[in-house]
């Protein structure tokens, strides 16, 4: 059936509800209600479609003498929102319970609208049909593009991928926040990204349907819109990320979440860690001298040789790592708490020093230093 184009103001109503962030908010939350795997992706991300997708209908209600066929239109948005699913890995069925639970949304809204706007009863029935007509055309185009991303070579995107990661962190030319958008690499709502590292590097480290991610100095590295959650990442990784930000300070924050990844391994340490977390082992790893003059000061009388001397050094340093308390100290050695007491009377007498010299936080800090850098020193030997 060929429907008419009429003089209704229905492009008026159509780029009112582009800019009502509140029609925007309620069209993603139909959409996001019908899955799961839908709710877990970004209200902003979606916002975007649904806005461009409201903007690119206004010419086919534009004009009365406008002809031709409906594919003929705009429908970049929905070729978009198709291919930005498949690179989401959300299936193809969850992706139009999505679009149709949003247009049958859209509709109500703009029929509302078009009567409160006073056009008429039969008029009202041609946008309806219009609606049927343009929604029906924007399913298509988003199968289409859905499929395109789908059959699309992994080994190109990949490349493209890993070269936008590659600019983005390693500090060369930074690339364009649209060209990132067309990797399916997601900024968040100020236009700030996350990045991440994790070791060792499995193939899916992260699994956060948010983070793109590329193996990199044989670590893997990668971009996302907001931190994953604990459950999506892989509990044999250690996975560091950094606090949101603009392109221009990736490559330091990527730096530095290297570094934390390298010290986290050196401990054993598996699973999420903001890089914060490492901020002052990251902070005395830059000047092992000072570590070295610290030990030498406090620790000089014990022998790296001697493994009493070595239990002695990491009881107190436990003892420091958990806010000096005997108890949780003894429960992390599984030992008694006299057997700490002891064993810390032992390292007082022998260095003629106690942790309990000195006042404030920085007296512990130095002692804390001091034990790590001795405990490291006597590994290597």
């Amino acid at each position: 059936m060929t429907v008419v184009h009429g003089p209704e103001p229905v492009a008026r109503v159509l780029r009112d509800m582009a800019a009502d962030v509140d029609v925007c908010v309620e069209l993603v939350h139909a959409a996001r209600s019908r899955s799961p795997e839908l709710s877990r992706l970004t209200e902003e991300a979606t916002r975007s479609h649904v806005t461009a997708m409201l903007r690119a209908a206004d010419p086919w209600f534009t004009a009365p003498e406008r002809t031709g066929s409906v594919d003929d239109q705009d429908f970049t948005a929905a070729l978009l929102l198709g291919a930005d699913r498949a690179v989401q890995g959300v299936p193809m069925t969850v992706v139009l319970r999505g679009v149709q639970a949003a247009l049958g949304r859209a509709a109500e809204i703009v029929v509302d609208r078009c009567r409160s706007a006073g056009v008429s009863d039969r008029a009202l029935l041609s946008v309806v049909l219009r609606l049927q007509e343009y929604g029906a055309a924007m399913e298509r185009q988003v199968i289409h593009g859905y499929r395109a991303a789908e059959h699309e070579s992994p080994r190109a995107l990949g490349a493209v991928r890993t070269r936008l990661l590659h600019q983005a962190l390693l500090g060369e030319v930074p690339p364009r926040e649209e060209e990132l958008a067309r990797a399916g690499v997601r900024a968040d709502a100020a236009g700030h990204y996350h990045c991440l590292v994790a070791a060792p590097a499995p193939a899916r480290a992260v699994r956060s349907p948010h983070a793109v991610t590329v193996p990199l100095d044989g670590r893997t590295a990668g971009l996302c819109p907001r931190p994953p959650e604990a459950d999506e990442v892989d509990p044999e990784a250690l996975v560091v990320i950094a606090p949101a930000a603009p392109l221009p300070e990736l490559p330091a924050l990527y730096r530095l979440c290297v570094r934390a990844v390298d010290l986290g391994r050196q401990h054993g340490l598996h699973g999420l860690y903001d890089v914060t977390d490492f901020a002052a082992r990251i902070a005395l790893a830059e000047q092992p001298s000072l570590g070295e003059l610290l030990s030498r000061k406090l620790l000089g009388s014990l022998d790296p040789a001697d493994a009493f001397h070595r239990q002695l050094a990491l009881t107190a340093l436990a003892f420091l790592d958990n806010g000096r308390r005997l108890d949780q100290t003894a429960a992390a050695l599984f030992t008694h708490p006299n057997t700490v007491r002891y064993r810390l009377g032992r390292l007082r007498q022998i260095t003629s020093t106690s942790l309990a010299d000195g006042d404030g936080p920085l007296a512990a800090l130095h002692w804390w230093w001091a034990l790590t850098a001795w405990l490291e020193s006597s590994t290597r030997r």
